[in-house]
């Protein structure tokens, strides 16, 4: 489970992963890319730490919980928080609503909004802003162009290994200009190479593993087929369900993760519907507790069986009480 992270042993396996993610990815090579520890969310505040100086502006897409919580928290370094533009937590906004700063440091946003199932089908528009995501929930579920970005950020957990380790693609030229109260482990330029201190040896080593098991899968557009396909049979169910079921999310920015849904007629209906649900099998359906109803998660490790057998039961279901 452990082994030295200063050893032959683990440098191959770190150099591997790496290797393996930017085939995946093709990512470029004026990117570094880092395993560090404190998942996604410690990203928002290595962001202002890195990025910025005070008393600047940064913009903030708000289109869910996530990309809300990377607002507040950039809030904390004496910035000049611009939030560009805020959704209704079920779409994202008409580009020609935002209100972009003419200087801002960077642009950030949530390309997947777990809780809210609210994802960008394109990169934003930002100008000659600096580009920033937080790609935690769909991370190597779709190509992405790289060279677009400045910063990605994504924790592990949801598609590439588990808890405990999150991925960082950083374009070179920004590294160097963190602060100077920025904690170690935080800074960029001291973490390149993910060995300053002790990393998720284990977790880097399975995210290694998945990498590995993806490229020979057909690589990330097979996934993302994949995981085009696995959405659509479940927002069909859901369109085809006579309004039993309902999506909140708009057409164009239902995510291909995180499929949330509703029984307009009763909320007891829903709570009916995960009990049964579970005693088939098909476990953690409820939505979050901030918004309710249920919620699929169908991630690259969710076969075509799993997305069908929910479908299944959701038709009898919706059958059964007509």
């Amino acid at each position: 489970m452990e082994m030295s992270h200063r050893g032959k042993a683990f440098s191959s396996i770190l150099a591997q992963a790496q290797s393996d993610l930017r085939e995946l990815l093709a990512i470029p090579d004026n990117y570094k890319v880092m395993f560090l520890q404190g998942g996604g969310t410690s990203q928002f505040s290595a962001l202002p730490l890195n990025l910025t100086k005070a008393g600047d502006t940064v913009d903030y897409i708000v289109t869910g919980s996530w990309s809300k919580k990377a607002a507040q928290e950039a809030q904390a370094y004496g910035l000049k928080v611009n939030v560009a533009a805020k959704g209704d937590m079920a779409s994202v906004p008409d580009r020609a609503s935002w209100k972009l700063s003419d200087n801002a440091t960077y642009a950030c946003y949530c390309d997947n909004e777990t809780i809210q199932g609210v994802e960008f089908k394109a990169p934003p528009e930002v100008g000659d802003t600096l580009l920033v995501a937080d790609m935690s929930s769909n991370f190597c579920s779709k190509p992405v162009d790289v060279s677009k970005y400045g910063v990605i950020f994504a924790g592990a957990q949801k598609n590439i290994g588990p808890a405990g380790v999150v991925v960082v693609i950083a374009r070179e030229d920004l590294l160097g200009k963190s602060r100077q109260e920025t904690p170690t482990v935080m800074d960029y330029q001291t973490m390149q190479d993910s060995l300053h201190n002790t990393p998720p040896c284990w977790s880097i080593y399975m995210c290694g593993l998945i990498f590995s098991h993806m490229l020979k899968g057909g690589g990330i557009e097979a996934y993302a087929r994949k995981n085009r396909g696995k959405a659509q049979v479940l927002y069909s169910a859901i369109e085809n369900s006579d309004g039993f079921y309902h999506s909140p999310v708009a057409r164009a920015n239902r995510s291909n993760m995180n499929a949330p849904f509703t029984i307009p007629r009763s909320q007891d209906l829903e709570k009916e519907f995960i009990a049964a649900a579970t005693k088939q099998g098909l476990t953690e359906l409820k939505g979050h507790r901030s918004v309710g109803g249920m919620r699929a998660s169908i991630y690259n490790s969710m076969p075509d069986e799993g997305v069908e057998a929910l479908v299944a039961f959701m038709k009898d279901f919706a059958n059964k009480h007509a």
